[in-house]
């Protein structure tokens, strides 16, 4: 134990002293969060004290693999996160000596499946989705490969369209979020899945059709907007504030009735809805410039607040008495509890 903290020691004098090789704030990690952090990061670049923090949308697990890999100039200080770091995540990073980590919940954010507004604006329940998207399905009482082809086979007041569903990678927070709030809720409802063991389930319930009928679209959620614009029988799915930003293209489905709009987010009726975080790398607070000061801006009221910079980019805001907390936790980079601390 002595000589690892030993190490550690060593590390931290190490790095203090090539903090001067990098005098920017390094960002990595979701893409949905992506531009409430840019918007951040360019407000508080502006006011000249320190260079603008460069930000990277790296998706949500490809960021954690950066953000966890060590401490020193070679690694990002901060990573962006559309879901919670994972316990494994978190046993990466004390792995390699980043054991004291600020979570910051930043607001929120609903998952949409838009298409464009120059087609049929349709209501779904998570059901529907999870018989669209899914691998495997429950018919006749079996579970069996997808045969739906059009949305209209699984339910007859559905589009009578190709099932076509642009969506983010397994890197994603996006995803993980949108499995376990639409997939894994949808496919529990039927009796042939709760019949089926553990293991069985989930395989049924998280594993996306590969036959065309869902297509992985990578980290870059502005292209599938692109694509939807394009294709008109086209769905996608991204985080609300991409659908605010184009807002004069796209348009949010319906899920059980409710449509995504920021109050319906806010007030939690909306069922696709989900905290963004970022997470500080303690370590670094002090030894690269900036990051303390970063940070204050971004949960500044003028930032995070209800009526904000990062609400006109469509950044859901937390309750007040929520912001207080976290606004506290956050100024004064709190560490979150870890099996190390």
């Amino acid at each position: 134990m002595k000589q690892t903290l030993a190490i550690a020691a060593l590390a931290t004098l190490a790095f203090a002293a090539s903090a001067e090789a990098r005098d920017q704030i390094r960002v990595v990690g979701s893409s949905t969060v992506y531009p409430f952090t840019t918007a951040a990061a360019e407000r508080f670049g502006q006011s000249g004290e320190f260079p603008t923090p460069v930000v990277e949308s790296t998706g949500t697990g490809g960021g954690f693999k950066l953000f966890c890999a060590g401490v020193g100039v070679d690694h990002p200080d901060l990573s962006n996160a559309s879901r919670a770091i994972k316990p494994s995540e978190v046993e990466m990073c004390a792995k390699n000596g980043v054991d004291e980590i600020t979570e910051i919940k930043v607001g929120y954010d609903g998952i949409v499946l838009a298409n464009s507004k120059q087609a049929e604006q349709v209501e779904f329940t998570v059901e529907q989705i999870w018989q669209g998207l899914a691998k495997e399905v429950p018919v006749d009482g079996e579970i069996v490969p997808n045969p739906y082809r059009n949305w209209s086979d699984i339910d007859p007041s559905l589009p009578d369209t190709k099932i076509e569903v642009l969506g983010p990678p397994p890197t994603s927070g996006t995803r993980d979020a949108f499995v376990e709030l639409v997939m894994e809720v949808g496919c529990e409802s039927f009796p042939e899945v709760e019949a089926l063991d553990e293991d069985r389930m989930e395989q049924v319930c998280k594993t996306m059709r590969e036959d065309g009928g869902f297509v992985e679209a990578g980290e870059n959620d502005n292209l599938i907007v692109q694509k939807l614009d394009a294709n008109k029988a086209a769905y996608g799915i991204f985080g609300f504030s991409f659908l605010d930003q184009n807002a004069d293209k796209l348009q949010g489905s319906l899920v059980s009735g409710v449509e995504p709009t920021y109050e319906n987010i806010a007030d939690g009726s909306y069922p696709v809805s989900r905290p963004l975080f970022i997470y500080v790398k303690n370590a670094h607070a002090g030894v690269i410039p900036g990051i303390q000061e970063f940070i204050d801006e971004y949960t500044s009221e003028r930032a995070m607040g209800e009526d904000g910079y990062l609400a006109d980019k469509g950044l859901i805001a937390l309750p007040e008495e929520e912001y207080e907390q976290v606004r506290e936790k956050a100024t004064s980079l709190t560490p979150m509890a870890t099996a190390s601390n």
